[in-house]
């Protein structure tokens, strides 16, 4: 597909696209805003987009996703690169047990960001539950597990900041909610996807059984600007 799919440079069509109203930036670089999430991106490999890049990464760390090869961004420090799959939904709806799945929204922000801190699905912020709907399980009064929903290239949607917390774990809720959420962006037309570290093979196994299967290999660094 080299080069000709969104799903090749997600966070960039998503930032031109379906997530505009989150982006900061302009023609050639955009992000997230930084209590959306930390994902920066641009539509190639030329250098006045990798500086635009570079220029809208203050503070924090920001991650780069993308199919092709991550180049250097100048000025700042390479922290991580490390390779992922991409995997697209190819299978038939998967039927799992719905009850106890509810809707997740502003009244709960802080115990998804807490869950997400705690159990590192993925990049969180406070507010990326506005990049796509979340769900959760709730126990003792707790979030016990939630999925939601993250990239939004045209035509896709991403599955999401899947997590458990450790106190619920071994009780299928994550397989529950990725079913759920799988069959959510099925019903509305988009074809699902999600991203995987590739030596996360107990994940990978996973999805393949939910009817995930995976499309190709992705590229992930984050950078930094230091501090002088």
């Amino acid at each position: 597909m080299g080069g000709l799919s969104p799903l090749d440079r997600p966070v960039w069509a998503s930032l031109t696209g379906a997530h505009a109203h989150l982006a900061q930036g302009g023609r050639i670089a955009r992000r997230y805003r930084p209590e959306v999430n930390v994902f920066v991106a641009g539509p190639d490999e030329e250098p006045e987009t990798l500086t635009a890049m570079a220029e809208l990464i203050r503070g924090e760390p920001a991650y780069v996703v993308q199919a092709p090869p991550i180049a250097d961004l100048p000025g700042l420090t390479t922290v991580m690169r490390r390779a992922a799959v991409q995997m697209v939904f190819d299978g038939a709806p998967p039927a799992e047990d719905d009850t106890e799945i509810i809707p997740l929204d502003e009244a709960v922000a802080d115990e998804m960001l807490a869950l997400a801190t705690l159990t590192e699905p993925g990049p969180f912020r406070r507010d990326t539950r506005l990049m796509g709907p979340f769900f959760g399980v709730k126990r003792e009064g707790r979030l016990a597990a939630m999925a939601g929903e993250r990239m939004h290239p045209p035509g896709y949607a991403e599955l999401s900041g899947v997590c458990t917390h450790p106190d619920f774990r071994g009780q299928g809720l994550g397989r529950r909610l990725s079913a759920f959420k799988t069959r959510a962006i099925l019903q509305r037309g988009e074809a699902p996807f999600l991203h995987a570290w590739k030596d996360n093979l107990g994940a990978i196994a996973l999805y393949e059984k939910l009817g995930y299967r995976q499309r190709c290999d992705m590229n992930v660094a984050v950078f930094e600007r230091v501090k002088g």
